[in-house]
């Protein structure tokens, strides 16, 4: 590891800003091989800060030109320069500082700042991109009303845009021209955005409950003029909900959003001007599944819900970060259940949690949702701040109740409208609202880790009792060795051989008001609990953590009859699921066991009669079957294994083989009917019902493909005439998978030729291919790095190929020679400088070593070492690797 060790920093150590920019005023002029950038700050001292103190502006890779204070000029002994900073010693209390610089946006590989993405001029500023536009106080709580003129070659850059409303534009000499900009609502520089490029755009409008008209426009290359309809009817969908659900109204004339080749996140909510990766916002049915068009209507709610949480009211601090996206998260959560199936979308989120977050909690990057320290914030974009960040919103959702909610939120919003703020202010707007006392609950936003629920429960028949015991447990983390009980929101029922019964805790009256008392939530808040209920007429089954009511872990020793019973009579469809799950890892854990034994598997037949009944039940609905046919996943069940003394790879990949074949031998004939039963023949439409039918067509394909060789003939024929893209790739995926090497390399070239010139559509491809099974899969991967269709620069690429062979090919990517570990290390130091973000998410699968048994975690660890000594590590990738090793 390196000496030069890049230092920390903590929230303990937050301190007001010395300065507040109360005006900021920036002209752009772009040319082919630099820009220039001339920015007029009028700052004032902050009273609330030390007095005395210089001024200190944030600043890289920037070539100052001039500088001036209230006009006049600066000589060089009257400020410093270091890599990062420029310091003024000594100005007035208030005052006008104007500076000039040069960048070089074209050279710019982190994506970071203002850079080019393929012809366009584009920037993404937060978390702390803008220093690396012009010197400034680059943190959020430096809130400033913006003026921004843009001015480029006008038949290259055709369109100018920036935050706010457009003022002005002109036509200058040299064929140039010039737009002027101007946003009134101040807002931190990581909200700064700015496009120049030759684009083309959807336009439509929306009229807000106030009466405004409001003028929405996609901006995208021509090509893509035919992929905008989905998300400017999402943008519709979610404005609208935003006012009938929050009461929040959008507070300019113009909504702008823009497509991006080359973005290193999902999406970024600009004031007024959201800028979007192209693959959350451009989809058709041609080109997108349905799990993709569900991504855009997703993402683009989610950066329109900031608009409110998240700029009019954004984060004092980085550490503040779930403030707005964990609120936000779950603002979106919420409006794409009312989207679509509530059930399947809380599946759906339960499902990254277990395998993703929790395992994020288990691991070295274990922090919080509010961190207490970071040497990058950029590697805090993550899991924990918001998906479990919005859990946590969601638990005062659920302990509030909806109207008491809506009453906190309304608080927060108008008590916090135009500032920067903390956690704990949202949760005082909640507790001042409700009259809730959330002093315990606090811990969520400090403590890191997964809660783990150990429950049994004891039944007298005599006195018709049911005791539940209840104990709560958190393993340690990183710095956090010994945890406080939580207060935890456990949401049950109980199941009879009729259905759920109806729930008397003792010592508490029936409420008159609640038509259903089959369940309720239990507020566990001490170490160990016991909750008694009484009039309980039959030995039940617990129906626990109903809706996934908390992000905990939950260890009940359920038989596998009780799981069934859960499966086929409980009327929560999380907790089906659930159990459905419980049962399929039960039987994968007992089949991996029979391996390792010598043993040939056998799987229970009590398991696969379960799943055959819930295959021919045609009165279910289709999506919520597919999700509980669907096997856990073998990454998951290496967390799981972890737990329990370190994954072997290879068994948990022949168990989950071996139950799959059993399963779809067992079942053909049903898999056969239901592949048959969901044909869907009218147009295509991303809605409810389709979406549904598909799912449940293509899961039953992938195991008939599995049955027998023959039925791949099913999947060649689907890929030929599928008229929609989520019908075709799954048929290229069964045949890449199943098929013969001749049948896998006809398709994957087919699918290449009819899509070569849709980028997003080959991105696709690319993933398919770096889960092919088999030996050869990592020179395949390999090879695929010197395609036509690759490029190192371009995050997607990069997510599909490299991070689709380390994610989606285990047995592969773990390979005993170690050969997968090298091949990813090597992705990452080549992109360490270039592009720091992206080479520190790769990390990620590199950061378990700990969870693999025997020679595996071993080379794991070796080549985190072989990184961790080269020279001129990035902040973000040695934070990661100084984490991993630790201990």
């Amino acid at each position: 590891m390196r000496d030069a060790r890049p230092s920390a920093i903590y929230l303990k150590d937050y301190r007001p800003p010395a300065f507040l920019i109360q005006r900021t005023r920036l002209a752009f002029d772009l040319y082919e091989d630099h820009a220039l950038v001339a920015a007029t700050l009028h700052i004032r001292r902050n009273p609330a800060a030390e007095p005395g103190e210089a001024l200190v502006l944030h600043g890289q890779e920037l070539e100052l030109l001039s500088i001036a204070l209230d006009g006049r000029e600066l000589a060089g002994q009257e400020y410093s320069l270091t890599d990062d900073t420029l310091q003024v010693a000594s100005v007035p209390d208030q005052f006008t500082l104007t500076t000039r610089t040069r960048i070089r946006p074209q050279d710019n590989t982190s994506l970071e700042g203002l850079y080019k993405s393929r012809t366009m001029f584009c920037t993404q500023c937060e978390a702390e991109g803008f220093r690396k536009i012009t010197y400034y106080l680059d943190r959020p709580d430096v809130m400033a009303e913006f003026e921004v003129s843009v001015e480029a070659d006008r038949a290259r850059y055709p369109v100018l845009l920036s935050n706010g409303n457009l003022v002005g534009s002109e036509v200058l000499d040299n064929g140039r021209h010039r737009a002027d900009w101007h946003d009134p609502f101040p807002k931190p520089a990581y909200l700064f955005a700015l496009v120049a490029g030759d684009l083309r755009s959807v336009e439509d409008s929306f009229t807000t409950c106030g009466g405004r008209e409001v003028n929405l426009r996609i901006f995208v290359e021509e090509k893509d003029l035919d992929k905008c309809d989905h998300a400017m009817l999402s943008l519709k969908k979610s404005m609208r909900w935003d006012e009938e659900v929050y009461g929040r109204e959008y507070d300019l004339d113009i909504f702008n959003i823009v497509a991006v080749d080359d973005f290193n996140m999902g999406a970024m909510e600009n004031k007024s001007l959201n800028i979007f990766n192209s693959s959350c916002v451009l989809c058709s049915p041609a080109t997108t599944t349905d799990k993709g068009f569900q991504t855009v209507e997703a993402i683009v709610a989610h950066e329109y819900f900031h608009n409110w949480s998240g700029n009019r009211v954004t984060c004092r601090d980085w550490f503040q970060l779930s403030l707005k996206e964990g609120f936000t998260v779950f603002r979106d959560a919420e409006f794409s259940a009312d989207m679509g199936s509530r059930t399947v979308k809380r599946v759906e989120d339960a499902t990254v949690m277990r395998t993703a977050q929790f395992a994020e909690d288990a691991g070295p990057m274990a922090h919080p949702i509010r961190p207490d320290s970071f040497i990058e914030i950029s590697n805090f974009y993550t899991l924990t701040v918001y998906e479990k960040g919005a859990e946590v919103v969601r638990m005062i959702h659920t302990l509030l109740a909806a109207e008491a909610f809506r009453k906190g939120s309304d608080l927060y919003f108008e008590r916090h409208d135009g500032q920067a703020v903390t956690c704990e202010d949202f949760v005082v707007a909640m507790e001042d609202a409700s009259g809730v006392d959330l002093g315990q609950f606090r811990r969520w936003y400090s403590q890191a880790g997964t809660p783990v629920l150990s429950v049994n429960g004891e039944y007298d028949a005599d006195a018709e009792r049911y005791r539940l015991h209840v104990r709560q447990s958190c393993p340690p983390t990183p710095g956090q060795a010994d945890k406080q009980p939580l207060l935890i929101p456990l949401a049950m029922g109980l199941l009879g051989d009729a259905g759920n019964l109806p729930l008397q805790l003792a010592g508490q009256a029936p409420d008159p008001e609640t038509g259903d008392n089959t369940h309720l939530v239990l507020r566990v808040t001490e170490a160990e609990q016991t909750f008694v209920f009484e009039d309980v007429r039959e030995p039940p089954v617990p129906s626990l953590l109903r809706g996934f009511s908390a992000p905990v872990r939950l260890e009940y020793a359920y038989s596998r009859g009780e799981l069934c019973a859960l499966m086929s009579r409980d009327d929560d469809g999380f907790v089906r699921w659930d159990a459905a799950q419980q049962l399929a890892l039960s039987v994968l854990e007992e089949v991996e066991g029979q391996i390792l034994g010598g043993d040939a598997p056998v799987v229970d037949p009590l398991f696969l009669d379960a799943c055959t009944v819930l295959l021919e039940d045609a009165s279910l609905d289709p999506a919520m079957v597919a999700e509980m046919l669907r096997l856990p996943g073998e990454g998951y069940m290496a967390e799981l294994a972890a737990r329990r003394g370190g994954a072997r790879v290879e068994s948990i990949h022949l168990a989950r083989e071996a139950v799959l074949k059993a399963l779809a031998e067992h079942a053909e004939n049903a898999w056969l009917d239901t592949y048959r039963r969901n044909v869907v023949s009218e147009p295509y439409a991303p809605e409810a019902t389709q979406v549904a039918a598909r799912s449940l067509r293509n899961l039953s394909l992938e195991y008939l493909a599995l049955a027998r060789p023959e039925h791949i003939a099913l999947a060649r024929a689907q890929f030929a005439s599928a008229g929609n893209m989520t019908d075709q790739l799954a048929a290229l995926r069964v045949i890449s998978q199943r098929g013969s090497d001749a049948q896998r390399d006809e398709a994957l070239d087919s699918f290449y030729r009819q899509w070569q010139s849709e980028t997003l559509v080959v991105n696709q491809w690319l993933q398919v291919q770096a889960a092919v099974p088999g030996e050869q899969a990592l020179a395949r991967v390999r090879g695929l790095l010197e395609h036509a269709a690759f490029d190192l620069r371009n995050p997607n690429k990069v997510r599909a190929l490299v991070g689709g062979f380390a994610n989606g090919n285990p047995l592969q990517f773990h390979r005993a020679d170690g050969g997968g570990y090298g091949f990813l290390g090597e992705i990452i130091e080549a992109l360490n400088i270039r592009n720091p973000q992206i080479a520190s998410r790769l990390l990620t699968p590199l950061t378990r070593w700990r969870n693999y048994a025997g020679e595996q975690g071993v080379k794991m660890r070796a080549e985190l070492e072989r990184l961790a000594a080269l020279p001129d590590l990035s902040p973000d990738v040695f934070e990661v690797l100084s984490k991993s090793l630790e201990g």
